[in-house]
């Protein structure tokens, strides 16, 4: 099954020196489950020719708000819309998961609350909590009509939602490790987040994580399992 991963953001050199960039991030956190995976940087204006040249699609994080006016982002919206009309599973993390909510009618804005980051717990209707890291300000404010809440906390109320089997996005990052994190608050964080919430997020880094259980979910959802 081929999914293809379109691009949106570029990691900070430092990261990228050691992890790869944020396509690498996903190709590792889903391997050796039966993928295969073309590359689209989109940020760079690069599309696929079709929404059929791939059997599933993810939008990948990035530093740039949904809302910001980049070339890009329309024809992103359009192409999100297509996939969606045409029922082709599509996974968005973080601006994934903005951006498919904003093409699909929903509003991203930043969280006055601030920034999250590191390891967080959302909690669904049900009871059920799942453990991820963050790293956001911006967020979706109003899901989308079409779209149906899995988990969210105080700080993020739309933290996972569901688009029947259409869509499937999530504000935090599953493919981030514990050391990523770490990583990424001293590559981009130190100087623009606030200290205090930096050294809360680098004190949860042992904790443990269920991004196993998230791949899992990732996994299912494109083989329509």
């Amino acid at each position: 099954m081929k999914i293809g991963i379109l691009q949106t953001g570029i990691a900070a050199d430092a990261l990228i020196t050691k992890h790869g960039d944020y396509p690498d991030n996903f190709k590792n956190f889903l391997q050796n489950r039966g993928f295969e995976f073309e590359i689209y940087e989109v940020i760079n204006n690069i599309f696929p020719d079709g929404i059929n040249d791939c059997d599933g699609w993810l939008v990948t994080g990035s530093r740039h708000g949904a809302y910001e006016k980049h070339d890009w982002i329309p024809p992103l919206e359009k192409f999100i819309c297509d996939l969606y009309e045409a029922d082709i599973p599509l996974i968005g993390v973080c601006f994934g998961h903005q951006i498919i909510a904003q093409a699909l009618g929903g509003i991203v804005e930043k969280f006055k609350g601030g920034w999250t980051v590191g390891r967080q717990v959302y909690e669904s209707d049900n009871g059920n909590k799942i453990k991820l890291n963050a790293y956001h300000q911006d967020q979706v404010i109003s899901a989308p009509k079409c779209a149906t809440k899995i988990s969210g906390n105080e700080n993020c109320k739309n933290a996972i939602i569901t688009y029947g089997q259409k869509a499937f996005t999530m504000q935090p990052h599953p493919e981030f490790s514990n050391t990523y994190i770490r990583e990424l608050i001293d590559a981009r964080g130190i100087g623009l987040i606030d200290d205090k919430i930096l050294e809360n997020a680098r004190n949860n880094l042992m904790e443990d994580l269920d991004a196993k259980e998230i791949a899992n979910q990732f996994e299912a959802f494109y083989k329509r399992a």
